[in-house]
């Protein structure tokens, strides 16, 4: 035994063999020496009738002061009732956050969620939390890490949110799993990005152009008639591109739609007669089950995306997404004066403040009542009052 100095940590030969060499003022405080000239600080202690060994640092990275002080803290742990090699070795066995991906993907998104969000999960996972901080143990991850993450896509605010939205979740899990603390959620207090709704509606100039390049396509056989069925109905129900994608011929009753399954669970959506006459036109001459059948026997079409983009190009519709159309449905009906709460059934809206976002285009209709009433009390009073543009600000 002696004094670990840096001078005589240095001095010390390599040996065929490790051996170790302890300190004279510090028990339980000594230094490895490797064959292979490596020499790593150590902390020695016994507990529950076992040797137990903990490495400070190698010589070099860290000084002997160094080594020295974090040796006295071990002590002190131990000495707490503490067992410092024990909550290592758990460390080094905890679980990464790849790990936590992926026991989240098969244990919760695979039994609870859609097929649809399942894929916006696997994305989230896959693209942007794996490669940021997939090998950080799950223990470890911090707000600042999740910050950090979040920060980095701060470009595509609603892709960073929805990312967030799965941290989130995937560590509320964690601690019911036990590998997180209770109520240490790293994501909590990081703020959202602001997301701007995009309200694009189609007006009746291009609702008819629409009408009138789906005509032309299905004439020339430029598009089936699967596909341009899908997007009439789409038009004429409002409904969701999932639920006319998987719509099948047993849902359809003298009812409407009967979906045992959805977005917000099983519904039932009305089938006005312009709907209905899209469906009676369709052929079917292999018994497929889908109303939107694909090319081989028992499928429906599984891409709609990239016919809509040739249908909107040559319709002058660039930009347009399909889900606009559901925006053009809810439009449609508040401007021509549908009570919000009855265009939300429609939608197939669980909360009122989703349909909301619609209830500035209730003011159309009744500005325009207004406006013809007021108009009609002017010439009876015989003002005859010419149209004017004048705002005044209120002061």
């Amino acid at each position: 035994m002696t004094k670990l100095t840096k001078r005589t940590v240095e001095a010390l030969k390599i040996e065929v063999k490790d051996y170790f060499v302890w300190d004279n003022q510090i028990a339980g405080f000594g230094l490895r020496v490797m064959p292979s000239g490596a020499k790593t600080y150590q902390a020695q202690y016994r507990k529950g009738g076992r040797t137990r060994r903990v490495s400070l640092g190698r010589h070099g990275k860290i000084t002997t002061d160094q080594a020295r002080k974090l040796a006295q803290e071990v002590m002190g742990s131990v000495a707490k009732g503490d067992n410092p090699a024990e909550e290592i070795s758990q460390h080094r066995r905890a679980p990464t956050v790849a790990a936590l991906c992926d026991r989240f993907f098969e244990q919760h998104v695979l039994q609870n969620c859609k097929p649809s969000t399942q894929g916006e999960y696997r994305r989230a996972i896959e693209l942007f939390i794996k490669p940021a901080i997939g090998a950080f143990k799950t223990v470890d991850v911090e707000r600042k890490d999740i910050a950090d993450l979040h920060q980095k896509h701060r470009d595509k605010p609603y892709q960073a949110n929805r990312t967030l939205g799965v941290l989130s979740k995937m560590f509320n899990l964690s601690e019911i799993w036990g590998m997180r603390p209770d109520g240490s959620n790293p994501c909590r207090h990081v703020p959202k990005y602001r997301e701007v709704k995009r309200e694009r509606y189609l007006s009746k100039a291009e609702l008819r152009q629409l009408g009138t390049t789906l005509a032309e396509l299905e004439a020339e056989g430029a598009e089936t008639p699967y596909i341009v069925a899908a997007f009439r109905l789409l038009t004429l129900t409002g409904c969701r591109l999932s639920e006319i994608q998987t719509l099948r011929w047993d849902y359809i009753t003298d009812r409407g739609m009967e979906l045992p399954d959805s977005k917000t669970g099983s519904r039932r959506i009305p089938l006005p007669a312009a709907a209905r006459a899209v469906l009676a036109s369709l052929p079917n001459p292999d018994a497929n089950p889908f109303v939107i059948a694909g090319k081989l026997p028992d499928t429906h079409i599984t891409d709609l995306q990239h016919p809509w983009r040739r249908i909107r190009a040559r319709a002058g519709l660039e930009g347009v997404r399909i889900h606009d159309l559901r925006h053009t449905y809810a439009s449609n009906a508040v401007s021509g004066g549908m009570p919000i709460q009855m265009v939300g059934k429609l939608l197939g809206h669980t909360q009122l403040q989703t349909t909301m976002r619609y209830a500035h285009l209730a003011d159309d209709p009744v500005n325009q009542a207004a406006e013809e009433n007021a108009s009609a009390l002017d010439a009876a009073m015989g003002m005859n009052t010419p149209p004017t543009n004048f705002l005044r600000v209120a002061r």
